[in-house]
C-alpha cells in the first residue's frame, strides 16, 4: 500500500487534535510534523532530509509569526515538489486567489470529513488535482466568470500549441473538473485523459490543476 507522507501547519490546538483524530487512524497518511506557524514550518522542512520530507503539507492561513499564505510563496520556492494544500476556515475571495497565486495545488475548509483528507492527498499527488471543498470550487469559478465579463475585450485565445483535443481537456479543468469527470464527459479512458493533462501541464509549464485555474484567470481565456 503507498504510503503519503504529510504535515500540518496550525496554531490552534482543537483543530490539530481534530486533524490527528482525522488522520491517525489511516494507515496511508504517515505524519512528518506539526508547527504551529508557517516560520515553524520552514524550520521543519529545512532540518528534514530530502527523502523524508512531506508531498503534502496542510496549511492553514491566519497564524502569528508568518501567515500560511507566505509560508506556501516561500515554501514553494525552495521546495517545488511539495504540494501545499489551504486547510482553513476563510473562504473569501482574496484568500483563495491569493493562496492560488503563492503556489497552493488546493483549497479546503476545515470541516473536510476524513475520507477526504486522503482523497484530496491521492489526487494531487497522483493525478495532478487541485483539491477544493465545493463551496470553494463554486466561488472560484464565480470569481473567474466576473473576471471574464470584465476582461472580454482582452480575451487571449488558448494557446495554439495544445491540440484540440488538449483545448478541450484544458476547458474542463478550467472549470475544477478532474480526470475522472472529464473522460466520463468525453467518453475517453481515464487514463488517456492523464496522459493529455500531462501534455497540458508540460507545454503551458505548470505542475498543476490550480496553476492552469490560476493561468486561466490571468489570461483570460474563460
Amino acid at each position: 500500500m503507498e504510503v503519503y507522507r504529510i504535515a500540518l501547519v496550525e496554531d490552534n490546538p482543537v483543530n490539530v487534535r481534530s486533524f490527528r483524530l482525522k488522520t491517525e487512524g489511516n494507515i496511508a497518511l504517515k505524519m512528518m510534523f506539526i508547527a504551529d506557524n508557517g516560520k515553524s514550518a520552514l524550520s521543519e522542512l529545512e532540518a528534514l532530509h530530502h527523502g523524508n520530507l512531506p508531498q503534502v503539507v496542510f496549511m492553514d492561513i491566519e497564524m502569528p509569526i508568518m501567515n500560511g499564505i507566505e509560508a506556501i510563496r516561500i515554501g514553494k520556492a525552495l521546495y517545488p515538489q511539495i504540494h501545499f494544500l489551504v486547510l482553513t476556515v476563510f473562504d473569501d475571495e482574496e484568500n483563495i486567489f491569493e493562496a492560488i497565486q503563492a503556489g497552493a495545488s488546493g483549497y479546503l475548509l476545515k470541516h473536510e470529513p476524513s475520507d477526504n483528507i486522503l482523497q484530496s492527498v491521492q489526487n494531487v499527488i497522483e493525478f495532478g488535482g487541485a483539491p477544493m471543498s465545493p463551496g470553494i470550487a463554486r466561488k472560484t469559478l464565480q470569481l473567474l466568470s466576473r473576471t471574464n465579463m470584465v476582461s472580454k475585450s482582452s480575451k487571449i485565445e488558448l494557446p495554439e500549441l495544445l491540440t484540440e483535443r488538449e483545448k478541450e481537456v484544458l476547458r474542463h479543468l478550467i472549470n475544477g473538473w478532474d480526470a475522472k469527470r472529464i473522460s466520463v464527459e468525453l467518453e475517453i479512458s481515464t487514463l488517456t485523459i492523464r496522459k493529455h493533462i500531462a501534455n497540458i501541464y508540460q507545454k503551458l509549464h505548470v505542475n498543476s490543476q490550480a496553476q492552469v485555474i490560476n493561468l486561466a484567470h490571468k489570461s483570460h481565456w474563460l
